[in-house]
């Protein structure tokens, strides 16, 4: 076993980055006689089909922060992280179920432009704002930083050249193409992702066995390190902080999921780019399935590694290599890219490849869906309500362009950042349970008024910060006293809905507004493929926590 990359580890990656960019340029073509408009590269001419929406959403959603940064937390804390993963299965069939139906309904291109219709061109502009700033100063720049930390620890490049390398390859097929070209690439990205995963996840168990397979090292690290299969954890347990026991299951951690996958612009603009709603729901189901078995390939690598470090005789198996680049609790994110350095040669590309998948696929959807925001909901709004076809998406690559720059130059600065999944959790945490509330009260209670849906958004960042930054310095006696980030997401999502409530009420004396939805039973109404799909979802769940509960 070599730590470095050999000639068959390049010769598959650089057919991997090939075939990606060869199949996003082909796509991105303009077909004869057709000048690309607005809805063919912003929405892909709503045209993907039902396992075209499945893959790219897990392509889009799965990056950096899982393989890395989750895998790291797996490192640091266990399973309990695969939370986030489990409960993810859930949310996309609420998500499919009862906000899908209203969002393809109204012929929408970006969330924000839903608010605009509910509520007010004031209210879109101001989340439009949030959602720019949290996708290029926390997603992009997270991303990125985690991807080149990889290449720096595999295979020796400076982490601004590895930078600046993402951030190219990325540009070079999802600038030009539009979400067309993500999307369609985001199918091959997923097969590399998920075999490429199963790869490491094999190598890491079949390491810890003794060369025994894969059952027995999943026998061996959990006999090993049996408290780090425990998905509730107690106020005991380090981690406690960001896994909150029983509060993930019934607090923020919701707040986290049906933000991230409800109203996440990035997440859901390829749904809304489906052929039909049965389609996009077909694509949902899919998608809620594969998150079952992401853990296996993101979590269960970080806790091997775990067990590999603490085995004198393991490390002693591995060699000189395994001295390198050592993860450790208060560096935990070296863990998956330390794991890397012992597959062998031709695998590693492979490996390499899923990663690299992974962080780019996340880059093209995040800068798509950046520019999106952008051009239909600030440029066309404010600065060219005439703008054509041409302007608009010229504008969209413009936009994207600026935002990649803006993430390159901002990624370095993360320095030693460790947990990074955390981090993109928390600081997510601040803006998402106000966001939350809005839509939630916007979307089912058609008494939400226009100036209350504004107060909310604006108080909820001081209520969010409150709990963030003020208890800390204040004594014991208060009940707020070093809340976890988890729970101080449900708190600030229930006191925001209640500002909201009690103002639209004096607001309008109870009456409903006059953009309220009127909520129908058959608006809900799915097929009875979605219906079983969920439950089976729903019961390999339940058996999954009542297994490692």
């Amino acid at each position: 076993m070599t730590s470095g990359f050999e000639m068959w580890d390049y010769v598959v990656f650089i057919a991997y980055a090939i075939l990606i960019l060869g199949v996003g340029l082909w796509v991105s073509r303009d077909k004869e006689g057709h000048q690309k408009n607005a809805e063919d590269y912003f929405l892909a001419s709503k045209s993907l089909p039902w396992w075209a929406i499945g893959a790219s959403l897990i392509a889009a959603n799965i990056s950096a922060e899982q393989f890395i940064g989750m895998s790291g937390s797996g490192f640091a804390s266990g399973l309990a992280i695969a939370s986030y993963e489990w409960m993810a299965a859930i949310t996309l069939i609420i998500v499919g179920k009862y906000f899908l139906p209203i969002f393809i309904e109204k012929g929408l291109y970006t969330i924000p432009e839903f608010v605009e219709k509910r509520f007010s061109t004031n209210l879109k502009t101001i989340l439009a704002v949030f959602w720019i700033a949290l996708y290029v100063f926390v997603n992009l720049t997270t991303v990125l930083y985690l991807g080149s930390l990889a290449l720096e620890t595999i295979i020796g490049i400076p982490l601004v050249y590895g930078v600046i390398g993402l951030a190219l390859f990325a540009a070079a097929y999802s600038l030009y193409g539009g979400l067309s070209a993500v999307a369609w690439t985001d199918v091959i990205q997923v097969v590399f992702l998920v075999l490429g995963g199963l790869v490491t996840t094999y190598l890491a168990l079949n390491t810890v066995s003794g060369g025994e397979g894969i059952l027995a090292g999943l026998s061996t690290v959990f006999d090993a390190v049996p408290e780090r299969f425990e998905m509730i954890l107690d106020e005991s347990n380090p981690e406690y902080k960001n896994l909150p026991g029983l509060g993930v299951l019934v607090g923020g951690m919701w707040v986290a999921n049906l933000y991230y996958w409800g109203f996440n612009q990035y997440i859901i603009q390829r749904t809304l780019a489906a052929k039909s709603l049965k389609e996009a729901q077909k694509g949902i189901l899919l998608a809620a399935f594969l998150k079952l078995i992401i853990p296996l390939i993101v979590v269960i690598p970080g806790i091997a590694a775990y067990v590999m470090i603490n085995d004198p005789e393991i490390m002693a198996r591995l060699g000189l290599a395994a001295q390198e680049n050592l993860p450790s609790l208060e560096q935990a994110d070296k863990a998956y890219p330390w794991l890397l350095q012992f597959l062998p040669t031709g695998l590693k590309g492979v490996a390499f490849a899923a990663l690299a998948a992974a962080i780019v696929s996340s880059l093209a959807s995040m800068l798509n869906s950046t520019s999106t925001i952008f051009t239909m909901d600030i440029y066309k709004q404010y600065i060219n309500k005439n703008a054509g076809d041409k302007a608009t998406v010229n504008m969209g690559r413009i936009s994207a362009f600026v935002a990649l720059v803006i993430a390159c130059i901002m990624a370095p600065l993360l320095g030693n950042l460790d947990q990074a999944f955390q981090f993109i959790q928390e600081y997510t945490g601040v803006v998402s349970p106000g966001i939350l509330a809005v839509f939630l009260l916007g979307l089912f209670w058609k008494k939400t008024t226009n100036k209350a849906a504004i107060v909310g958004a604006l108080v909820s960042i001081p209520i969010a910060m409150y709990f963030k930054v003020a208890p800390k310095g204040w004594s014991t006696s208060s009940i707020f006293v070093d809340v976890p980030f988890m729970d101080q997401m449900g708190y600030t999502l229930l006191l925001t809905m209640a500002v909201i409530a009690i103002y639209s009420y004096i607001q309008h004396k109870g009456a409903d507004d006059e953009k309220g939805i009127p909520i129908t039973k058959a608006l809900f109404k799915t097929s009875p493929l979605f219906n079983i799909g969920s439950f089976a979802v729903l019961l390999i769940l339940t058996v999954l926590y009542s297994l490692f509960w």
